[in-house]
């Protein structure tokens, strides 16, 4: 797809972009605010950086989080 090809189809479908956008905005802070609240730099680091709408912050949140509570109970 071209650079041109590519701005047309943003242009025609801006909604699509403002409907992730506002899918993703949520979910991000939940995350941050976790992975900063449970002293988790790395994980801080990669949720900020990588732009996934919203799926690695939904993973973190409620499969990575639970994970790592479960081993620190088990311990």
């Amino acid at each position: 797809m071209t650079e041109a090809e590519t701005l047309n189809f943003l242009v025609n479908n801006w909604w699509l972009l403002a409907a992730i956008s506002i899918w993703t905005i949520p979910w991000k802070g939940w995350a941050l605010w976790k992975a900063s609240k449970r002293n988790e730099p790395w994980w801080f680091v990669i949720l900020l950086v990588l732009n996934t709408a919203g799926i690695l912050e939904i993973i973190y949140i409620f499969f990575i989080t639970k994970r790592k509570k479960q081993l620190r109970l088990d311990l």
